[in-house]
């Protein structure tokens, strides 16, 4: 976060075998029914499952529509939706359409699903109905295929809740398990390792970074933390502590989320480099005390050498390579020379020190061996994600998720933007919202983008695990122990506990 300055503004199946995929699909012959529906078991496992339902529109277009179906056996309850609003009554279950996605024209579909629970089977649901008329067909049933595990679990496809965290990697656009299964990267970002230090506060500003804070997380069903970093106090070159003292308080408490089934994403958050140009004028220190408009050539390339060494082999730990840059504004806002600033590097245009590119910090840490899941950022302290898929830079596992920022009072501030540019981006990479709040306490911004941000699939991680005293927004809990703050972290308290990390839509 930039603190406390303003921003500018197919085929059937039946019960299905665990952890393969099987579907039903009422045909398109049934077209005077006016509708065809597609109900997919992408996942199972015992006890739990994920369906996608694809419900295709044969009919009249409408405006806004209702999916009813009943679930054969009673114990099959939907648990956290997407893409709908769901309710269940019994074995009835309804889907209400979005404002985003209440349109479909005639031939056209959209795509909705949940997570649920299930005792005995889990047998697909036997017939539809769209704004209460049945997409007739007949549903064939196969074979039944036996029962197994969605695997047994293990260190890299823990059970939820409980085990280490998972290991993580890029496939399309989702970030899933080593198991392939989905997941969502969902918590908060937990402040001070980039300042404290150079600061003479200690690492971590006198908060705990013990189990009992990790227990406090956990009871906001926490299962990612977003950990800010400082270059010179990693690499030794300035703050107290620095060095090796400063790296091994990170890898304790990278170490101890870990083991708490918490996925850590490291980011780098303040660099060196002289600034006293451009809009952020608080910013000019050549020291790493403050948001840089992009990393340095100097140090930023051996700060992930040394983080990448130091945590590869764990991919359970995510790498947020730049907080958020910003290198148009030097360009007199030229965004064709900001984005090739931010994905080579070199010399930029208005930024007096040798920058770092994206692709240079990509190359840094693949050549130590890593292979951990990466997260890029775009332009306008990486609110401005317009053009990232054009400067993404090249990495040869293809593990890189977008990393977006999304405050009240940044540009792109509303669900037209949103809808705009970065639902196109969801649906080619998985996205990160590593930092998001509005500027006072209350919970209304906040709880429209976490609406759309649900229904989109996106991963969520709210600025900030820290208790400094809620007066102009972003800040959760009143205390170490958890205690959220009125407004803001009881409203984001209440959505984090409704939420599964393994259901996407």
């Amino acid at each position: 976060m930039r603190h406390r300055h303003a921003v500018l503004a197919a085929s059937a199946a039946g019960v299905l075998a665990l952890g393969s995929m099987a579907a039903v699909t009422l045909p398109a012959s049934a077209a005077t029914t006016g509708c065809a529906v597609t109900y997919t078991v992408a996942s199972q496992w015992p006890d739990g499952f994920t369906a996608n339902i694809t419900i295709t529109n044969l009919g009249s277009a409408v405006t806004g529509w209702t999916l009813g179906f009943t679930f054969p056996n009673a114990a099959q309850r939907v648990g956290q939706g997407w893409s709908a609003k769901w309710t269940q009554s019994g074995s009835e279950v309804t889907a209400t359409s979005m404002a985003w996605n209440g349109s479909l024209d005639t031939g056209s579909s959209t795509s909705i699903g949940f997570s649920g629970t299930w005792r005995g089977t889990n047998p697909v649901p036997e017939s539809f109905a769209l704004n209460g008329t049945t997409c007739t067909g007949t549903v064939t049933t196969p074979t039944a295929s036996p029962t197994t595990a969605d695997p047994s679990p293990t260190a890299s496809n823990p059970p939820d809740p409980g085990g280490p965290a998972p290991k993580l990697r890029v496939s399309g656009n989702k970030i899933v398990t080593a198991s392939g299964r989905p997941y969502r990267l969902l918590g908060v970002s937990r402040s001070s390792g980039e300042y404290a230090c150079v600061q003479g506060k200690g690492q971590w500003d006198g908060g705990p970074v013990d189990q009992a804070s990790v227990d406090a997380m956990k009871t906001w069903n926490i299962h990612a933390v977003r950990i800010p970093l400082n270059e010179e106090c990693w690499l030794g070159v300035n703050g107290t502590p620095s060095g090796a003292i400063y790296q091994q308080g990170v890898k304790d408490y990278v170490d101890l989320l870990v083991a708490n089934g918490i996925n850590p994403i490291l980011d780098l958050h303040w660099t060196w480099g002289a600034y006293s140009t451009g809009p952020d004028w608080h910013c000019k220190d050549t020291t790493a005390t403050c948001q840089k408009p992009m990393p340095d050539a100097r140090y930023a390339p051996q700060f992930w050498t040394g983080v990448a060494n130091t945590f590869k082999g764990n991919d359970a730990v995510v790498f947020d390579l730049f907080n958020e840059p910003y290198p148009e504004i030097g360009a007199d806002w030229n965004k064709t020379l900001g984005w090739q600033c931010l994905r080579d590097g070199g010399t930029c245009a208005g930024i007096p020190y040798e920058v770092a590119g994206m692709q240079d910090l990509v190359d840094a840490v693949r050549a130590t061996g890593a292979t951990n899941m990466l997260m890029v950022g775009g332009l306008e302290w990486t609110n401005d994600m317009g053009q990232w898929l054009t400067y993404k830079p090249s990495d040869p596992l293809d593990n890189i998720a977008a990393s977006w920022h999304a405050y009240s009072f940044n540009a792109c501030a509303s669900t037209t933007c949103w809808d705009a540019t970065i639902a196109p981006l969801a649906e080619e990479v998985p996205v990160v919202l590593g930092e998001f709040g509005q500027d006072n306490c209350g919970y209304d911004y906040m709880d429209t983008l976490m609406e759309w941000a649900t229904a989109h699939g996106l991963s969520h991680l709210a600025w900030t695990w820290n208790p400094w005293g809620c007066s102009t927004g972003a800040v959760l809990i009143k205390d170490w122990q958890g205690t959220p703050e009125p407004g803001v972290g009881e409203g984001y308290r209440a959505h984090l506990l409704s939420q599964d990390p393994y259901a996407t839509r």
